[in-house]
């Protein structure tokens, strides 16, 4: 019976390491975080958004790089943001990068390009993203969406996994949050 409580206790104690490695579950309460807006109304601040979007319906894009079809799904989902403007829908880009001038530029760029006006483009100080969020290192982009600050929908995608069918079938996926 010592060995069992002893295995137990180590087991207890070792499940923290590996549940990091696991990816924030659907269903669980989103934490804050603090970005850099750069596009967005409050541009050139440090801000959380999870904070200020409250309990909307919220899209957050994490992305490593801004490339055609992040620039796709990120339009695509402002239009969503646009149209639902009624029920309070709400979306921000956050690019992982260790250099934020660089970062900045790209998601200028690619706002003037796109026309994106609804969703806030930000920089995050660090590739690795906000530590609470477990975003997989493998992962190129991933997309959480969540409501009343529950997650929802948390799918992600590896180097060159975005393609625009799965753009079509994330923006599907913001139904989640509108209902």
């Amino acid at each position: 019976m010592k060995r069992f409580a002893l295995f137990a206790l180590v087991a207890l104690m070792a499940a923290p390491l590996f549940a990091a490695d696991e990816p924030l579950a659907v269903g669980t309460k989103v934490p804050a975080f603090y970005v850099k807006d750069v596009t967005g109304p409050a541009a050139g601040e440090k801000l959380c958004y999870r904070c200020r979007y409250g309990n909307k319906p919220v899209v957050s894009i994490f992305a490593r790089e801004m490339n055609a079809n992040v620039a796709e799904l990120v339009k695509q989902v402002d239009a969503q943001v646009a149209a639902n403007g009624d029920k309070g829908m709400a979306a921000f880009v956050v690019l992982l990068t260790e250099d934020e001038a660089a970062g900045a530029k790209s998601l200028k760029a690619t706002a003037d390009a796109q026309g994106i006006k609804k969703t806030p483009l930000t920089t995050f100080d660090g590739a690795a993203g906000p530590e609470n969020y477990k975003i997989s290192a493998d992962a190129d982009v991933t997309v959480m969406m969540w409501v009343g600050g529950e997650l929802k929908v948390n799918q992600a995608f590896a180097k060159d996994g975005l393609n625009g069918e799965a753009v079509k079938t994330v923006v599907s996926k913001t139904s989640a949050i509108l209902n």
